[in-house]
């Protein structure tokens, strides 16, 4: 087992003399070509181009001597102590840190980013980091080969965003570029880089002192509690399957969650939707009458929450929206139902007027695979001055869940 290893940050500024004590005596150098082709590197020293991180921590566990594991800004954000530090390998391990990545991209940007969401982008990943930007309005996304502002900007399509994309950072060859997202695809990005994406509606600032927030990421006191609004909340009348119990019944089922797209098809008065959207997913709002995506959109703004508004009859509209994680189907009944379900969405809820209707839901969902659940929702509200009945609903709440999908 290696006697010591040292993880060195480098962010491009001359190396600190802590880091320059490792590397004098480092028997076995990993990291980036660039780093391997520093002065400082003992030319003694195994040398080890840092493909995986996890190869690279086997050989180092498994003879003596001391190692330096270089890395392109702080090692310890989404870097590579986590992977050094795994029980299997068994590795005691110092940090030399440096200014992240994400920190020398907005400082360049000369903007702040203690409200910015962060996300990693790989191949695995990139279709969850790309709901992230659809759903928020400031996002760093450390990308990699196969998963960069190409890509990104590809999966964007349809959504309006502004990229400032940092290239080689802290390098020579350092570069710093502002396009919108639709042209993102049009050129070759140089790796390694990290993308800003910024846009959508920006809801009013809620902190706790004169323009101090107290946390990182969305303030949480943005968003109002409970996981539904009161119908007074949205202009007009909702429509008769948007009651509050049965959205309540509907969100709970669903779990919508930061990093998930959210379709909700016959998005009605768009109440549902927005409070996807305050869960922090990604939402596709569809409906075919004009006046229900204004009112839609109209919500959304006055909310601070952004939504991708689609104007069409389903199940056609639906054909070339990308790939849910979780789906509401507000109106449209079986044939919109079936064609959800050949979409693989890992969770789907839908409602019925009549327990006739609700068997053929469920019996389709069962055909598609799904795990179906069905209950009877029944709200009364009540004047509580008189204690008098005032309204009621019924509704069949049907819930399925794609079990090779569960998660």
């Amino acid at each position: 087992m290696a006697d010591r290893v040292t993880v060195i940050g480098w962010d491009g500024s001359p190396l600190t003399a802590a880091a320059r004590s490792a590397l004098s005596a480092a028997t076995l150098v990993a990291g980036a070509p660039h780093h391997l082709e520093l002065p400082e590197v003992p030319a003694a020293a195994e040398r080890i181009r840092l493909g995986s991180v996890a190869l690279a921590a086997r050989r180092i566990a498994g003879r003596r001597g001391t190692a330096v594991v270089f890395a392109d800004g702080d090692p310890g954000f989404f870097g590579v102590v986590r992977t050094l530090r795994a029980p299997e390998f068994g590795l005691e391990v110092e940090v030399v840190p440096a200014v992240s990545s994400v920190a020398a991209a907005f400082a360049r940007a000369g903007m702040p980013w203690d409200d910015a969401q962060v996300v990693v982008a790989h191949r695995r990943t990139l279709r969850r980091a790309v709901n992230v930007c659809r759903a928020h309005t400031k996002v760093a996304v450390l990308t990699s080969p196969g998963a960069g502002p190409a890509e990104l900007g590809l999966l964007l399509e349809g959504v309006h965003r502004t990229f400032v994309i940092c290239e080689e950072l802290g390098t020579e060859h350092e570069q710093v570029t502002v396009l919108t997202s639709d042209k993102a695809a049009d050129r070759t990005w140089r790796d390694p880089n990290v993308v800003i994406v910024m846009g959508g509606p920006v809801g009013p600032a809620v902190t706790t002192g004169a323009g101090e927030g107290w946390i990182a990421g969305r303030d949480p006191a943005a968003v109002s509690r409970g996981w539904t609004l009161p119908a007074e909340a949205y202009v007009g009348e909702l429509g008769e399957g948007e009651t509050e119990l049965l959205r309540a019944a509907q969100l709970a089922r669903l779990g919508p969650r930061v990093g998930d797209l959210v379709w909700d098809i016959g998005c009605g008065s768009g109440a549902f939707a927005i409070e996807a959207a305050r869960a922090g997913a990604a939402v596709i709002a569809v409906d075919r009458d004009s006046q229900a995506c204004a009112r839609t959109d109209s919500a959304a703004r006055s909310f601070g929450v952004h939504l991708q508004i689609v104007k069409g009859d389903a199940p056609h509209i639906l054909e070339d929206l990308p790939e849910p994680d979780v789906v509401r189907v507000g109106g449209g009944g079986v044939a919109v139902v079936s064609a959800v379900a050949d979409r693989r969405p890992q969770r789907i809820v839908a409602h019925a007027s009549t327990r006739d209707e609700a068997e053929l839901v469920g019996r389709d969902l069962t055909e598609h695979g799904y795990h179906v659940e069905c209950a009877l929702i029944q709200s009364v509200e009540l004047d509580t001055r008189a204690w008098t009945e005032t309204e009621r609903s019924v509704a069949f709440l049907l819930s399925g869940l794609l079990p090779e999908r569960v998660s």
